[in-house]
């Protein structure tokens, strides 16, 4: 299983401020149906891991940092492969 921690940005109401609503890099709203970024959140998928704060690119790199420590998944290889494709004839 891969882990995902979306990044999410919230208003200062809690409420999620939408991809579309653009912002400059300290937070404030280029749209005018805005309030602006209050803070970035990322959870991650396993359960053990949430972060919040006003800074987005802190955000950020914490949760690429957190889902490094997570292993990849294993994709299956060829012996996997060819197992499957075996046609065993009597």
């Amino acid at each position: 299983m891969q882990h995902r921690a979306p990044l999410t940005s919230h208003h200062a109401d809690g409420s999620p401020c939408p991809p579309e609503h653009k912002h400059t890099t300290s937070g404030k709203p280029l749209n005018p149906d805005c309030d602006g970024r209050a803070y970035s959140q990322a959870v991650c998928s396993c359960g053990n891991w949430e972060m919040k704060d006003a800074g987005k690119g802190y955000v950020n790199e914490s949760r690429k940092r957190h889902l490094a420590t997570h292993p990849k998944p294993t994709q299956p290889g060829p012996r996997v492969l060819r197992d499957l494709l075996r046609l065993d004839t009597p």
